[in-house]
């Protein structure tokens, strides 16, 4: 099959590229023009583990485009791929959804049966009072009848994407018609797991309940961790127990620092948005955001009982990103970690293996290390905040610091003499 991915960003690399692995002739489009040199150089615009190999290794089958209009030209299928950031009030941004489907509505009246497929995250609604109808004005075309319109949320990890894509739990399909669910189901007929055919607001919503859920599995143990912490109890011996209920599921339930990146804090924001226009008080969304926004300042508040005054103290920050095995910062929770140090006069030293770039343009004050070793020589405490599995290994690097206060966010830690921030 021939398919157009608009949007090279974090979904639309991977989604493209595990298409083209699986025999399909694929057609990237951006408008960033680094990106697609990027991809057309056989190197991905974003980090993830192994999917350069799938760019080069599928580059016969791959070709780019910065026009939208030019690039889906002869495709049966295009993927749309863009960003939906959040607004100040934590409704989406459909800035980028409503001018993809400008180009592509513009595009239409050179196609025959062409299926859109949304990928990009959308509250419910957004594909049939928003895109759908872009589409049509702009084409002059009749969905069902000249062209079809399928939403496909997306369920991939940061880190472990490529095994997502093709491991997934279930394919959900949201469609108002019979030939766009055949087209959907000739590209993932391959796969094994459940594919729930579902309408297009149920697939919207489907995408949003389950990290809103996720998320709120984290804080809830967050919480639980915050007490056990004061009661002396190893909060994941306890969720060690509660995990091994069939009904609740081991997954999410480590106690720490707090969750990020970016689908977890924007999809639940969205949702409480949702909520609310619709007159409805999402008391447990909120309580899971606000539980989650106060970790963070958790580890600061143990940094200073152990420290004292921070003003001028050397403080080394461990991991950046939002989670391992990614360059991600988005809404890491190292971000309000940092911010909270500066402002009490800190000097700071940081470390991680991929994310120092990135943080270093929100952070150019601090100083960024090529190890932890360096990081961690002569601190007078530190902040472990990303579960980087090399950070597992660490053990004399701490006996380098001037003081050995370690206080853990993540629980990766393997040596002695740390204290954790729900443990």
């Amino acid at each position: 099959m021939k398919i157009s991915i608009i949007g090279c960003g974090y979904v639309g690399a991977v989604t493209g590229a595990c298409f083209a692995e699986l025999g399909n002739e694929v057609c990237f489009i951006d408008i960033d023009a680094k990106k697609i040199k990027k991809i057309e150089s056989h190197q991905s615009p974003i980090f993830e583990p192994g999917l350069d190999a799938f760019l080069e290794r599928n580059a016969s089958r791959i070709s780019t485009s910065t026009s939208i209009s030019e690039g889906i030209v002869g495709s049966d299928c295009s993927f749309i791929c863009v960003g939906t950031p959040s607004d100040e009030d934590g409704s989406i941004n459909l800035t980028y959804i409503k001018s993809a489907s400008e180009e592509i509505g513009d595009a239409l009246c050179n196609m025959k049966n062409h299926t859109i497929v949304v990928k990009s995250t959308v509250v419910p609604g957004t594909t049939e009072d928003v895109i759908i109808p872009i589409l049509e004005r702009n084409s002059a075309m009749e969905e069902k009848k000249n062209f079809s319109v399928v939403m496909n949320p997306e369920f991939l990890k940061e880190g472990s994407a490529l095994h997502d894509f093709f491991h997934p739990d279930r394919i959900i399909i949201g469609t108002n018609d019979e030939h766009g669910r055949k087209v959907l189901e000739e590209l993932y007929r391959s796969f094994p797991c459940p594919k729930l055919y579902t309408s297009i607001k149920t697939a919207e919503m489907t995408k949003y309940v389950s990290n809103a859920f996720l998320a709120t599995k984290i804080s809830f143990s967050n919480e639980i961790g915050n007490l056990c912490k004061k009661l002396d109890i190893n909060v994941y011996e306890v969720m060690k127990g509660v995990g091994l209920d069939h009904r609740i599921g081991s997954q999410f339930l480590n106690a720490g620092a707090g969750f990020g990146g970016s689908c977890f804090p924007k999809d639940v924001l969205a949702l409480i948005s949702l909520a609310e226009k619709n007159g409805e008080r999402p008391i447990l969304l909120k309580s899971a955001m606000e539980i989650n926004d106060h970790q963070p300042g958790r580890l600061v508040e143990l940094l200073k009982s152990r420290v004292g005054d921070l003003n001028n103290k050397r403080i080394a920050i461990l991991g950046l990103a939002f989670k391992d095995n990614t360059d991600d910062i988005r809404d890491s929770r190292a971000i309000n970690v940092i911010r909270s140090l500066i402002d009490y006069g800190a000097n700071i030293t940081a470390y991680d293996p991929m994310a120092c770039e990135p943080m270093k343009k929100k952070f150019p004050s601090v100083i960024y290390c090529c190890s932890a070793a360096e990081a961690l020589k002569d601190a007078d405490g530190c902040l472990v905040m990303t579960e980087w599995p090399e950070f597992a290994q660490l053990n004399h690097e701490f006996n380098n610091m001037r003081k050995k206060i370690i206080i853990e966010g993540r629980r990766i830690l393997s040596c002695e003499d740390y204290e954790g921030i729900c443990w």
